[in-house]
């Protein structure tokens, strides 16, 4: 029997979800389990968003934060359902309860807990939680659906 599969590096996410740079937002994810997991993001200046947003003051858009813990939700669901490899789409339905708490800038690294509420075919609910420092900088709950592949 096969050990699960607890993290996953850039090379596993890429063969799980589409998304490329520029719109690949997570790094790696940790702490992989069957409803929740961690996602890693470092934030540099040359990321293309930071050229308008804002210049001389950059800030990570909000949008970018929430598309980072979608893209991180995704990645865990493709590793519990073994889904690399196997050309995974995901497309947003809503999304609820958002707050910014903090600005988000480059040299800083972006903790992306996720964890599944509720799961039904292919429609996920989830909640993240997007921290710096351990200091909370954004949080929504969000749901997708996973266009999963055919057997």
């Amino acid at each position: 029997m096969t050990e699960p599969v607890t993290s996953a590096d850039l090379g596993l996410i890429q063969r799980i979800i589409p998304h490329r740079y520029p719109f690949l937002l997570v790094d790696k994810l940790r702490d992989i389990q069957e409803k929740s997991a961690v996602g890693i993001k470092n934030v540099t200046f040359n990321e293309p968003h930071f050229q308008g947003h804002f210049p001389g003051a950059p800030i990570m858009p909000g949008v970018t934060i929430i598309e980072s813990m979608a893209q991180t939700a995704a990645v865990m669901v493709g590793v519990n359902l073994d889904l690399a490899d196997k050309e995974m789409l995901v497309y947003f339905m809503s999304i609820d309860a958002c707050k910014f708490r903090r600005k988000v800038v480059p040299g800083d690294v972006l903790e992306l807990h996720v964890e599944i509420l509720k799961e039904r075919r292919k429609i996920y609910k989830f909640r993240g939680e997007a921290r710096v420092d351990g200091e909370l900088a954004a949080e929504a709950e969000f749901t997708a659906m996973m266009d999963l592949p055919q057997e």
